[in-house]
């Protein structure tokens, strides 16, 4: 399983909680170890291709871990977000280069031909008003200055590219009222609808 969703979602939260539920190895996003992110938040024209190369790489590196472990395992965000998300973005908004990105497009769907999908998908879509909130609550110092108007396109681009993903099944889960680790009801219903999802 993956689960996908935009900066300040609660992606991590949910993989912490689901594979001790489920007794699955997690997979964290490799952003404490990215050399070039504080760069980034800096400039993000100087260093979005660095930045997404490298996100893209050990990326590929965990897809082939997970390929060739016999073990269940849940992902947090996946290969397809760095492309059809984050560096869609950063081209459009000419955060990167057409050359640039073109290299990096042509990277990314000759990884992909060769990658086993996730069994499923989860998406967990949240307000702008909530993801804003919970990135200030988080702290993270490269974060603190993202502006609304780059997760507002970040935002449109999840709903846009979660609505044509067709390489697995995949969950919808709105996640700004869900609390699952202290309501038992929202707990329940959390699992069943995943458990139906993968059946």
């Amino acid at each position: 399983m993956a689960i996908a969703g935009n900066i300040g979602a609660g992606k991590s939260t949910l993989v912490e909680f689901l594979s001790k539920q489920y007794g699955v190895d997690p997979y964290f996003e490799p952003n404490e170890t990215n050399p070039y992110l504080k760069d980034f938040y800096r400039d993000m024209k100087r260093w979005s291709f660095h930045s997404q190369v490298y996100f893209l790489t050990r990326k590929f590196k965990i897809h082939q871990d997970l390929t060739a472990s016999d073990k269940s395992v849940l992902q947090d965000r996946s290969i397809y977000e760095d492309a059809e998300i984050f560096a869609e973005n950063l081209y459009r908004q000419r955060k990167m280069s057409k050359r640039d990105y073109e290299t990096y497009r042509e990277l990314y769907e000759s990884i992909v031909a060769e990658l086993k999908p996730p069994d499923l998908m989860i998406y967990l879509r949240c307000s702008m008003r909530t993801l804003r909130k919970r990135i200030e609550l988080r702290g993270r110092p490269e974060e603190r200055n993202i502006p609304p108007v780059y997760l507002k396109r970040l935002q449109e681009l999840y709903e846009t590219w979660f609505r044509r993903y067709d390489h697995s099944e995949k969950l919808i889960v709105d996640s700004d009222e869900l609390d699952y680790l202290q309501d038992l009801v929202h707990r329940i219903d959390l699992f069943k609808r995943i458990e139906a999802a993968l059946r």
